[in-house]
Protein backbone atom coordinates (compact mmCIF):
# COMPACT_ATOMS: atom_id res chain seq x y z
CA UNK A 1 0.00 0.00 0.00
CA UNK A 2 3.03 2.29 -0.18
CA UNK A 3 3.06 4.94 -2.90
CA UNK A 4 0.33 6.46 -5.02
CA UNK A 5 -2.95 4.61 -5.32
CA UNK A 6 -4.64 4.21 -8.68
CA UNK A 7 -7.49 6.69 -8.92
CA UNK A 8 -5.48 9.58 -7.54
CA UNK A 9 -4.93 12.60 -9.79
CA UNK A 10 -1.34 13.82 -10.20
CA UNK A 11 -1.15 17.43 -11.48
CA UNK A 12 1.28 18.26 -14.27
CA UNK A 13 1.48 20.25 -17.53
CA UNK A 14 2.08 17.30 -19.84
CA UNK A 15 0.46 16.87 -23.27
CA UNK A 16 -1.70 14.07 -21.85
CA UNK A 17 -2.94 16.30 -19.01
CA UNK A 18 -3.93 19.00 -21.53
CA UNK A 19 -6.09 16.63 -23.57
CA UNK A 20 -9.84 16.90 -23.28
CA UNK A 21 -11.12 14.29 -20.77
CA UNK A 22 -13.71 13.17 -23.32
CA UNK A 23 -10.89 12.42 -25.75
CA UNK A 24 -9.11 10.41 -23.05
CA UNK A 25 -12.20 8.33 -22.35
CA UNK A 26 -12.78 7.70 -26.05
CA UNK A 27 -9.14 6.63 -26.45
CA UNK A 28 -9.46 4.28 -23.49
CA UNK A 29 -12.66 2.82 -24.98
CA UNK A 30 -10.71 2.18 -28.21
CA UNK A 31 -7.53 0.98 -26.50
CA UNK A 32 -9.21 -1.71 -24.41
CA UNK A 33 -10.51 -3.77 -27.38
CA UNK A 34 -7.21 -3.15 -29.18
CA UNK A 35 -5.33 -4.77 -26.28
CA UNK A 36 -7.79 -7.67 -26.06
CA UNK A 37 -7.75 -8.32 -29.82
CA UNK A 38 -3.98 -8.12 -30.25
CA UNK A 39 -2.43 -11.19 -31.83
CA UNK A 40 0.96 -11.48 -33.48
CA UNK A 41 4.28 -9.80 -32.81
CA UNK A 42 3.66 -6.76 -35.03
CA UNK A 43 0.36 -5.87 -33.36
CA UNK A 44 1.87 -6.47 -29.91
CA UNK A 45 4.75 -4.08 -30.64
CA UNK A 46 2.39 -1.46 -32.08
CA UNK A 47 0.01 -1.46 -29.10
CA UNK A 48 2.86 -1.62 -26.58
CA UNK A 49 4.68 1.34 -28.15
CA UNK A 50 1.52 3.44 -28.26
CA UNK A 51 0.66 2.66 -24.62
CA UNK A 52 4.20 3.24 -23.35
CA UNK A 53 4.48 6.45 -25.40
CA UNK A 54 1.28 7.74 -23.83
CA UNK A 55 2.59 6.93 -20.35
CA UNK A 56 5.88 8.68 -21.15
CA UNK A 57 4.12 11.80 -22.48
CA UNK A 58 2.18 12.05 -19.20
CA UNK A 59 5.50 13.12 -17.60
CA UNK A 60 4.84 10.89 -14.61
CA UNK A 61 7.85 8.92 -13.43
CA UNK A 62 7.84 5.19 -14.18
CA UNK A 63 8.37 4.51 -10.47
CA UNK A 64 4.99 6.08 -9.73
CA UNK A 65 3.26 3.67 -12.12
CA UNK A 66 5.16 0.77 -10.62
CA UNK A 67 4.25 1.65 -7.03
CA UNK A 68 0.60 2.18 -7.91
CA UNK A 69 0.33 -1.20 -9.64
CA UNK A 70 2.60 -3.16 -7.29
CA UNK A 71 -0.23 -4.52 -5.08
CA UNK A 72 -1.77 -6.14 -8.19
CA UNK A 73 1.37 -7.95 -9.30
CA UNK A 74 0.68 -10.79 -6.85
CA UNK A 75 -2.59 -11.53 -8.67
CA UNK A 76 -0.80 -11.27 -12.01
CA UNK A 77 1.86 -13.71 -10.85
CA UNK A 78 -0.74 -16.20 -9.59
CA UNK A 79 -2.63 -16.02 -12.91
CA UNK A 80 0.65 -16.47 -14.78
CA UNK A 81 1.61 -19.58 -12.78
CA UNK A 82 -1.84 -21.18 -13.02
CA UNK A 83 -1.90 -20.64 -16.79
CA UNK A 84 1.52 -22.25 -17.17
CA UNK A 85 0.85 -25.42 -15.17
CA UNK A 86 -2.77 -26.08 -16.07
CA UNK A 87 -2.74 -25.52 -19.82
CA UNK A 88 -2.41 -28.82 -21.74
CA UNK A 89 -0.12 -29.06 -24.73
CA UNK A 90 3.33 -30.03 -25.92
CA UNK A 91 5.69 -30.39 -22.92
CA UNK A 92 8.42 -27.74 -22.78
CA UNK A 93 9.79 -28.51 -19.31
CA UNK A 94 9.07 -31.76 -17.49
CA UNK A 95 10.54 -32.42 -14.04
CA UNK A 96 8.71 -35.25 -12.32
CA UNK A 97 5.04 -34.40 -12.02
CA UNK A 98 5.70 -30.77 -12.92
CA UNK A 99 5.07 -30.15 -16.60
CA UNK A 100 5.13 -26.86 -18.45
CA UNK A 101 3.70 -26.79 -21.96
CA UNK A 102 4.61 -24.45 -24.78
CA UNK A 103 0.95 -23.47 -25.13
CA UNK A 104 0.84 -22.65 -21.42
CA UNK A 105 3.89 -20.39 -21.67
CA UNK A 106 2.42 -18.63 -24.70
CA UNK A 107 -1.04 -18.12 -23.18
CA UNK A 108 0.35 -17.00 -19.83
CA UNK A 109 2.62 -14.51 -21.57
CA UNK A 110 -0.29 -13.05 -23.51
CA UNK A 111 -2.41 -12.90 -20.35
CA UNK A 112 0.31 -11.11 -18.39
CA UNK A 113 0.87 -8.60 -21.21
CA UNK A 114 -2.83 -7.85 -21.71
CA UNK A 115 -3.56 -7.28 -18.03
CA UNK A 116 -0.43 -5.13 -17.66
CA UNK A 117 -1.42 -2.96 -20.62
CA UNK A 118 -4.99 -2.56 -19.35
CA UNK A 119 -3.77 -1.55 -15.89
CA UNK A 120 -1.32 0.92 -17.42
CA UNK A 121 -4.06 2.48 -19.56
CA UNK A 122 -6.30 2.83 -16.51
CA UNK A 123 -3.46 4.36 -14.48
CA UNK A 124 -2.70 6.94 -17.19
CA UNK A 125 -6.37 7.95 -17.32
CA UNK A 126 -6.81 8.37 -13.57
CA UNK A 127 -3.42 10.06 -13.05
CA UNK A 128 -4.00 12.70 -15.73
CA UNK A 129 -7.71 13.53 -15.30
CA UNK A 130 -9.41 14.87 -12.20
CA UNK A 131 -12.57 13.16 -10.93
CA UNK A 132 -14.61 16.22 -11.94
CA UNK A 133 -13.22 16.05 -15.47
CA UNK A 134 -14.04 12.35 -15.70
CA UNK A 135 -17.55 13.05 -14.44
CA UNK A 136 -18.09 15.71 -17.10
CA UNK A 137 -16.71 13.42 -19.79
CA UNK A 138 -18.94 10.55 -18.68
CA UNK A 139 -22.01 12.78 -18.73
CA UNK A 140 -21.19 13.85 -22.28
CA UNK A 141 -20.56 10.30 -23.50
CA UNK A 142 -23.66 8.87 -21.83
CA UNK A 143 -25.93 11.78 -22.78
CA UNK A 144 -27.90 9.69 -25.37
CA UNK A 145 -29.12 7.49 -22.50
CA UNK A 146 -31.27 10.38 -21.30
CA UNK A 147 -33.76 9.41 -23.98
CA UNK A 148 -34.43 6.10 -22.23
CA UNK A 149 -34.78 7.86 -18.85
CA UNK A 150 -31.44 6.73 -17.39
CA UNK A 151 -30.12 9.24 -14.80
CA UNK A 152 -26.80 9.89 -16.51
CA UNK A 153 -25.69 12.71 -14.19
CA UNK A 154 -26.31 10.68 -11.07
CA UNK A 155 -24.54 7.67 -12.61
CA UNK A 156 -21.52 9.81 -13.46
CA UNK A 157 -21.58 11.28 -9.96
CA UNK A 158 -21.55 7.79 -8.43
CA UNK A 159 -18.55 6.79 -10.56
CA UNK A 160 -16.83 10.02 -9.58
CA UNK A 161 -17.34 9.34 -5.87
CA UNK A 162 -16.12 5.76 -6.28
CA UNK A 163 -12.92 6.98 -7.94
CA UNK A 164 -12.48 9.55 -5.19
CA UNK A 165 -12.85 6.92 -2.46
CA UNK A 166 -10.14 4.64 -3.89
CA UNK A 167 -7.18 6.73 -2.62
CA UNK A 168 -9.15 7.47 0.57
CA UNK A 169 -9.51 3.75 1.20
CA UNK A 170 -5.78 3.20 0.73
CA UNK A 171 -4.92 6.13 3.02
CA UNK A 172 -7.22 4.84 5.74
CA UNK A 173 -5.76 1.33 5.46
CA UNK A 174 -2.19 2.66 5.54
CA UNK A 175 -2.82 4.74 8.66
CA UNK A 176 -4.52 1.87 10.46
CA UNK A 177 -1.71 -0.54 9.59
CA UNK A 178 0.86 1.91 10.96
CA UNK A 179 -1.21 2.35 14.13
CA UNK A 180 -1.50 -1.42 14.60
CA UNK A 181 2.23 -1.94 14.05
CA UNK A 182 3.06 0.78 16.56
CA UNK A 183 1.10 -1.29 19.10
CA UNK A 184 3.16 -4.38 18.33
CA UNK A 185 0.99 -6.08 15.71
CA UNK A 186 2.87 -8.14 13.13
CA UNK A 187 1.05 -8.89 9.87
CA UNK A 188 4.03 -10.58 8.17
CA UNK A 189 4.78 -13.41 10.61
CA UNK A 190 3.08 -16.76 10.96
CA UNK A 191 1.15 -18.98 8.58
CA UNK A 192 -1.34 -17.75 6.01
CA UNK A 193 -4.22 -18.69 8.30
CA UNK A 194 -2.72 -16.69 11.16
CA UNK A 195 -2.14 -13.67 8.94
CA UNK A 196 -5.74 -13.72 7.72
CA UNK A 197 -6.92 -14.02 11.32
CA UNK A 198 -4.96 -10.87 12.24
CA UNK A 199 -6.56 -8.95 9.39
CA UNK A 200 -10.14 -9.57 10.57
CA UNK A 201 -9.92 -7.08 13.50
CA UNK A 202 -8.26 -4.67 11.08
CA UNK A 203 -11.07 -4.81 8.48
CA UNK A 204 -13.90 -3.94 10.90
CA UNK A 205 -12.61 -0.46 11.90
CA UNK A 206 -11.54 0.16 8.31
CA UNK A 207 -15.08 -0.39 7.00
CA UNK A 208 -16.45 1.66 9.90
CA UNK A 209 -14.23 4.61 8.95
CA UNK A 210 -15.18 4.33 5.28
CA UNK A 211 -18.91 4.35 6.07
CA UNK A 212 -18.35 7.30 8.41
CA UNK A 213 -16.65 9.25 5.61
CA UNK A 214 -19.46 8.36 3.23
CA UNK A 215 -22.01 9.63 5.75
CA UNK A 216 -20.07 12.89 6.14
CA UNK A 217 -20.00 13.29 2.36
CA UNK A 218 -23.76 12.72 2.08
CA UNK A 219 -24.38 15.29 4.83
CA UNK A 220 -22.13 17.82 3.08
CA UNK A 221 -24.03 17.32 -0.19
CA UNK A 222 -27.36 17.84 1.59
CA UNK A 223 -26.09 21.03 3.25
CA UNK A 224 -25.12 22.34 -0.19
CA UNK A 225 -28.68 21.62 -1.38
CA UNK A 226 -27.73 18.88 -3.81
CA UNK A 227 -30.84 17.62 -5.61
CA UNK A 228 -31.17 14.64 -7.90
CA UNK A 229 -31.99 15.69 -11.47
CA UNK A 230 -31.46 19.42 -10.86
CA UNK A 231 -29.80 21.27 -13.77
CA UNK A 232 -26.21 22.33 -13.06
CA UNK A 233 -23.73 24.48 -14.91
CA UNK A 234 -19.92 24.15 -15.13
CA UNK A 235 -17.16 26.64 -14.62
CA UNK A 236 -14.95 25.07 -17.31
CA UNK A 237 -16.70 24.19 -20.58
CA UNK A 238 -15.11 21.27 -22.41
CA UNK A 239 -13.97 21.95 -25.98
CA UNK A 240 -12.30 19.60 -28.43
CA UNK A 241 -9.03 20.78 -29.98
CA UNK A 242 -7.03 19.61 -32.95
CA UNK A 243 -4.77 17.48 -30.74
CA UNK A 244 -7.80 15.69 -29.28
CA UNK A 245 -9.07 14.72 -32.72
CA UNK A 246 -5.56 13.61 -33.72
CA UNK A 247 -5.13 11.33 -30.70
CA UNK A 248 -8.59 9.78 -31.18
CA UNK A 249 -7.83 9.18 -34.87
CA UNK A 250 -4.48 7.51 -34.13
CA UNK A 251 -6.04 5.23 -31.50
CA UNK A 252 -8.87 4.31 -33.88
CA UNK A 253 -6.37 3.50 -36.64
CA UNK A 254 -4.44 1.25 -34.23
CA UNK A 255 -7.65 -0.59 -33.34
CA UNK A 256 -8.47 -1.08 -37.03
CA UNK A 257 -4.96 -2.38 -37.76
CA UNK A 258 -5.05 -4.79 -34.81
CA UNK A 259 -8.48 -6.07 -35.84
CA UNK A 260 -7.35 -6.54 -39.44
CA UNK A 261 -4.24 -8.44 -38.33
CA UNK A 262 -6.36 -10.75 -36.17
CA UNK A 263 -8.83 -11.44 -38.97
CA UNK A 264 -6.12 -12.07 -41.55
Amino acid sequence: MNGVAMGQYLPACSPVHRLDPRAKLICVALAVPAVLLTSGLAALVLVSLWTLLTAALSEIKPGVYWRSLKPLWVLLLISFILQIFFTPGEPFIAVGFIKVSREGLLLSGWLLWRISMLLLVAAVLTFTATPLQLTAALEWLLAPLHRVRIPVRELAMMINLALRFVPTLFDEARQMLLAQRSRGADFAAGSIKERVGRLIPFMVPLLTNIFSRADELALAMEIRCYQVGAPRSRMHVLKFKRMDYTVILITAVILVVVSAVRVL
